[in-house]
């Protein structure tokens, strides 16, 4: 029984020593284990903090990023534009070029054509005219072999003069 009955002075003691040793801690322990405690504080809020501007770091950046890849998006398209005009622009001039120059092409058979159409007709009335005169000449000549033949015949162009 003397368990659940302490003594006064056992009280007195231990509360006494309970109380010595509640001012030791004060003084000497809680201070220390307060300090590292706040000092845990403040680095958890630093380092939530630090998480916090990390985050929105990290949203700027992600934001930024979207912003650059749609400028990139349009400046392609804008280069991919430019390039099908620029490359529109060199077919249809390439086109022309070519219809130009298939048209002197034409032009210049053309006239090689007619030159030498008209070299082909020169050389057949020379070669007309060189025969009519062969045939004329030999018509003549047997027209004139016979002195009558020579003689109507001088008479009818004598005819035709007067009557001119």
């Amino acid at each position: 029984m003397d368990l659940v009955t302490p003594s006064i002075g056992l009280v007195f003691w231990t509360s006494l020593a309970f109380i010595c040793l509640l001012i030791l801690l004060r003084k000497f322990a809680w201070k220390p284990i307060l300090g590292a405690i706040h000092e845990r504080e403040q680095s958890i809020d630093e380092a939530l903090n630090k998480a916090e501007l990390a985050k929105q770091e990290m949203a700027r950046l992600t934001s930024q990023n979207q912003d650059l890849m749609q400028q990139a998006r349009a400046e392609r398209d804008e280069i991919l534009k430019e390039a099908k005009t620029l490359k529109d622009g060199i077919l249809n001039e390439a086109k022309k070029q070519a219809q130009v120059e298939g048209a002197k092409l034409i032009e210049k058979a053309k006239i090689e054509i007619e030159n030498q159409k008209k070299a082909a007709l020169a050389e057949v009335k020379d070669q007309v005219s060189s025969l009519s005169l062969e045939i004329a000449e030999r018509v003549l000549r047997t027209q004139l072999d016979d002195k009558t033949k020579q003689e109507a015949l001088v008479a009818n162009l004598l005819k035709d003069v007067e009557l001119n």
